[in-house]
């Protein structure tokens, strides 16, 4: 039946579709209408295609599926767009050997002073040989560009090159919470150890140059247009390391005033001075409030950092970090200011002893500043205990899961044991104790950002080096993983009512998928990407039979820019490493998308183009 509060002319309308809403009122449907970047009618071919007018776009979807736009919780849009330009992903490539390759062609282009960089987004366990590159192999190919490589938050490889330019030498002190290895005459080696966090490796990659802010504008762009892709159409941003607020917020302001942006953005502010951590949040609050912004750009509260004495990065091939005593004190006072300032936070955690004591601050506060409608959030809560869960609840928070596993679920079953990742995190006790439980990825600097790397993770727990971790107890279906992904995390950035889902008068957001996530093979989730996307009402992406609708993607700037010649997620098809031509397109049997304006006749789907 059609979902249609009034009869109108659609300015867009999509056909032949196998939809699902999300909506359980109306689950699912084969066709919808658009207008004003909402939708205004849901329902079934005929009925829809009685809102065509004169100037009604119609869109065949060739029976494929079509879900709501994908809504990351947790996700470093900002700062992985103000490099994403400068960095060779090495997100889903192969093998060390293409890795390598691509390493070499990007150094050979490379002009000085500019780095090569590869920067999260890749795990040792996804290449075929299982292994790491060595320095020897890396400084064999860039004897004289800087290289910087990080791995998780555990450690970062630099090339002689690097080390030169960052001035790390024999007398070179080791920073706080970190090492710099070093050989048997005390020499740098090149590798960089996050012990116990990961200061040292943000740090290092803050010393390298910056892209100008032009080239930022359009790395940003290019970093959204690649999220569309995947059919990401909404992140909240975390915050970050040396993301700095409000200038390194400006791009992402004038891509708002540009209506130039195609991810929805909510975002936190990450504090920025350890050991003055309240000063940051006073200031703040005095000048900026939640959930004020744009549809497409918005202020969500505090965090993920708060307190630096709070900060437990997961990295488990060492052991837990402790942390100081004075963390309960400092936490105390950040978050009362914020309760009594009725300001939403999350805090990164993924440790469970962590966790008691934050929980054990939180309820001091609340009875000083009750967190009632506050939506609070714990981040990763990998090894969050089952006695604590209750304690969330009670305090009428939440948690947000990534699938930093996937990548690193190995190391974690070496320290400690394959029984105790059997719930880390614990996903299906989090749902059944009536948490909500948002997904995401965590990406750029830990996973990657592909979406369905972690709906791949969630269904059949998974790591992307095949090392089954969870049990069928702790995984989830594909339909509560979808719904984890849309309306689910809509309500963290207090957007239910308006988003993640296809339903009249809530966003028309939405992605025509490659594959029938419902019907793929386990292994082929991880294929899946998006053919179409549509934020706000507005094509923004479009690929395959769709292409031709879709704005082009403009060229990354500077020219040698990575993107321009690999492109962002690994696609299978610069396997030749002639690195020409820029990020190839998959040239397939297409089938024909169609504009009727008037009428309601449609496609003949034996029709086809090349």
């Amino acid at each position: 039946m059609i979902e249609q509060p009034n009869r109108m002319e659609a300015e867009l309308i999509i056909i032949n579709a196998s939809i699902v809403t999300m909506n359980d009122d109306n689950p699912t449907a084969t066709a919808l209408a658009i207008k004003d970047g909402q939708f205004c009618a849901v329902g079934d071919n005929a009925e829809i295609m009685k809102l065509v007018g004169p100037n009604t776009k119609v869109i065949n979807a060739n029976q494929r599926m079509l879900i709501p736009g994908l809504n990351d919780s947790h996700l470093h849009l900002i700062r992985g767009g103000l490099n994403f330009n400068l960095e060779l992903r090495w997100d889903g490539v192969p093998s060390v050997a293409d890795a390598l390759r691509m390493l070499k062609e990007q150094v050979d282009r490379t002009p000085p002073p500019h780095w090569v960089r590869v920067v999260g987004g890749w795990t040792e366990f996804q290449f075929k040989e299982r292994r790491m590159p060595t320095l020897d192999e890396i400084n064999r190919i860039a004897p004289d560009t800087p290289v910087f490589i990080l791995n998780l938050y555990r450690q970062a490889f630099l090339n002689k090159a690097a080390l030169r330019v960052i001035g790390y030498t024999k007398n070179t002190p080791n920073p706080p919470g970190g090492e710099i290895q070093r050989d048997g005459q005390g020499n740098p080696t090149g590798l960089l150890i996050a012990r116990p966090n990961a200061t040292i490796l943000y740090a290092t990659l803050a010393k390298g140059p910056k892209l100008s802010y032009d080239d930022q504008m359009n790395s940003t762009r290019l970093f959204m247009r690649e999220l569309n892709r995947f059919g990401v159409t909404s992140v909240i941003d975390a915050g970050g390391g040396f993301q700095n607020y409000p200038d390194d917020y400006k791009v992402f302001e004038e891509l708002d005033k540009r209506s130039e942006i195609t991810v929805r953005t909510a975002y936190h502010l990450f504090t920025q001075h350890p050991n003055n951590e309240l000063n940051d949040f006073k200031a703040w609050t005095e000048t900026t409030q939640p959930y004020t912004g744009s549809s497409y750009y918005r202020h969500n509260g505090a965090g993920e950092m708060l307190v630096y004495s709070a900060a437990d990065f997961e990295d488990f091939v060492e052991p837990r970090p402790e942390l100081p005593a004075v963390l309960e004190d400092e936490l105390f006072e950040v978050t009362e200011h914020l309760a009594k300032h009725r300001w939403p936070f999350r805090l990164h955690a993924t440790y469970g002893e962590s966790i008691t004591r934050f929980l054990d601050v939180f309820e001091r506060v609340n009875k000083e500043a009750p967190f009632k409608d506050i939506r609070w959030i714990l981040d990763h809560a990998e090894t969050i205990q089952e006695k604590d869960l209750e304690r969330v609840i009670t305090l009428g928070g939440s948690i947000a899961v990534q699938n930093r596993m996937a990548f690193q679920g190995e190391y974690f079953v070496d320290q400690y044991g394959a029984a105790a990742a059997e719930h880390a995190p614990p996903i299906t006790k989090m749902l059944t104790a009536g948490l909500r439980v948002g997904v995401g990825t965590d990406a750029t600097r830990v996973a990657s950002y592909n979406p369905w790397l972690a709906l791949y993770w969630l269904v059949t727990g998974k790591t992307l080096g095949g090392l089954s971790l969870y049990p069928a107890s702790n995984r989830v279906d594909r339909h509560q993983a979808l719904r984890m992904y849309t309306t689910g995390n809509a309500w963290f950035s207090k957007e239910e009512d308006v988003k993640g889902q296809i339903k009249a008068e809530h966003y028309a957001d939405f992605t025509i998928l490659s594959d029938n996530f419902f019907q793929v093979a386990e292994e082929d989730i991880k294929k899946i990407e998006s053919v179409f996307t549509v934020v706000g009402g507005k094509i923004v992406y479009g690929t395959q039979e769709f292409h031709s609708l879709a704005p082009p993607a403009p060229k990354a700037s500077p020219d040698w820019s990575p993107h321009n010649f690999f492109g962002g997620y690994y696609n299978g098809l610069n396997d030749g490493g002639d690195g020409s031509g820029g990020p190839p397109f998959r040239q397939q049997r297409l089938h024909h998308s169609c504009n009727h304006h008037h009428g309601s006749g449609f496609c003949d789907l034996d029709c086809f183009v090349f």
